[in-house]
């Protein structure tokens, strides 16, 4: 079977590029050949402009000359759907058979409380898609209320699990990823100085991009800048570092799909206190493997995170039934077969 599939270029930040990076890297069996179509690029709006207008091209050519099976489309909320658009009508046009991978968080904010007619745009292009991939209940249950929830397929992310079981770490804190509100990041001054009050000073990483200069104000407001180090965005090998050796992981966020960053975690043996959130609560159990917050409650984030670094018996039993559940549950592996297996329902509906 043919898929063409709509993604974002390997070097965007972000979690979508970081799923489809692992698709490319591993590949499908020989019977599905993949063509991917990058149809976003980060940089300034001419230059993501030029990007999308190339991609509408290319996969007119593809529809005309190699016409694909089925259509797989990696998309969010937002901007991210707009530019979605074109591909779902050309592809339902054509006869295509439509899947759209949902990897946003906010479909309140986009659909919930936006106005009618976009409403109507956006149920009327979901509803073109044969299938639509969510990933969590969560999120089933969020787009099912304009989508026939038979359309839906739970996919959840994955994660490149680390060969090493074990890892010299330092105690150290960890958040990793966009710097934003959602993301709750002008929470952790507040969480930080509460930890720093009851076990001293201990370093803090926030590593990523987006606002950083404004959280890094929230710090320097408490006269805590010199215990915190924004590095910016990292990937790669400085990545794997700093998973390697950080102890614990603070991800006080106030949305989510299913984050990879939390799935990283896990597999990277840290102990970790995140919030009630998306499809967060499937990955951590609250008093298994982690503590689950609510978002905003800065006393009881940091309550949490003090308790695993004072209580090493509590911390390793939590950083070890993590680390079975990723390997038992969230391999790449695993998810790819999921995903082929939409495929070959798709491609055996077809008519």
């Amino acid at each position: 079977m043919k898929i063409c599939m709509v993604v974002p270029e390997k070097e965007v930040k972000g979690g979508i590029a970081s799923v489809v990076n692992g698709y490319r890297e591993t590949g499908f069996p020989d019977h599905i050949a993949t063509t991917y179509i990058e149809s976003y690029c980060d940089g300034g709006k001419i230059k993501k402009l030029k990007k999308a207008i190339i991609a509408y091209l290319k996969f007119v050519k593809i529809l005309f000359f190699s016409m694909p099976d089925m259509i797989h489309i990696h998309s969010s909320f937002g901007p991210s759907f707009y530019r979605k658009v074109p591909f779902i009508l050309l592809s339902y046009l054509c006869k295509v058979k439509i899947i759209n991978h949902i990897h946003g968080a906010e479909f309140e904010v986009f659909y919930t409380d936006s106005s009618a007619w976009k409403k109507k745009l956006v149920k009327t292009m979901y509803n073109l898609c044969d299938v639509i991939i969510v990933l969590s209940e969560e999120w089933k249950y969020s787009i099912g209320t304009i989508v026939d929830e038979e359309k839906i397929r739970i996919v959840e992310n994955y994660c490149i699990i680390p060969q090493e079981e074990h890892f010299e770490k330092k105690k150290q804190i960890l958040f990793l990823g966009e710097i934003s509100e959602r993301k709750g990041c002008y929470d952790l001054a507040q969480i930080y100085q509460k930890i720093v009050e009851a076990v001293g000073e201990i370093p803090f990483i926030i590593a990523g991009d987006g606002e950083a200069e404004e959280v890094e104000a929230t710090f320097k407001g408490l006269q805590l800048e010199s215990k915190v180090m924004f590095t910016g965005w990292v990937r790669g090998e400085k990545k794997k570092k700093l998973l390697e050796e950080s102890q614990f992981f603070l991800f006080p966020t106030y949305n989510e799909g299913m984050p990879m960053v939390i799935l990283e975690a896990m597999a990277y043996n840290m102990a970790i206190v995140t919030t009630n959130v998306g499809g967060i609560p499937k990955l951590i159990e609250n008093g298994k493997n982690g503590f689950l917050c609510e978002p905003g409650d800065i006393h009881r984030l940091a309550e949490k995170m003090i308790l695993l670094i004072c209580n090493e018996e509590l911390r390793e039993k939590y950083v070890n039934n993590s680390r079975e559940k990723v390997v038992a549950n969230f391999s790449l592996k695993q998810h790819l077969s999921k995903i082929i297996a939409v495929y070959e329902e798709v491609y055996h509906s077809r008519g």
